[in-house]
């Protein structure tokens, strides 16, 4: 099983980044997916969930209207993409893949906002 997350960087307030998971080794499509952030010295949030068909996705309030996630169920691939974005948006961001009782994480890949 491997989950392996790219796209992070170093980015200006107000700009945008695109951040994507490739999935491997299990039924992707059978998972909800979502992406967590861990910012320095606090606790990892959830802040985006999609459900396995794509039909249905939420948002912590604080990235609503800003972040959009997606899959793509025959690219085994899951997005998300970050406008308007905000030196309180900096964190390693997590894909995190979940189906009954099984839990999958990436890395992490590092997104940083700064002037």
């Amino acid at each position: 099983v491997q989950l392996v997350e790219s796209g992070g960087g170093l980015v200006q307030p107000g700009g945008s980044l695109r951040l994507s998971c490739a999935a491997s080794g299990f039924t992707f499509s059978n998972y909800y997916m979502r992406w967590h952030r861990q910012a320095p010295g606090k606790e990892r949030e959830l802040v985006a969930h999609i459900s396995s068909g794509g039909d249905t996705t939420t948002y912590v309030d604080s990235v609503k209207g800003r972040f959009t996630i997606s899959r793509d169920n025959a690219k085994n691939t899951v997005y998300l993409q970050m406008n308007s974005l905000k030196l309180e948006d900096t964190a390693v961001y997590y894909c995190n893949a979940v189906y009954l009782l099984r839990s999958y994480w990436g890395q992490g890949t590092q997104v940083t906002v700064s002037s």
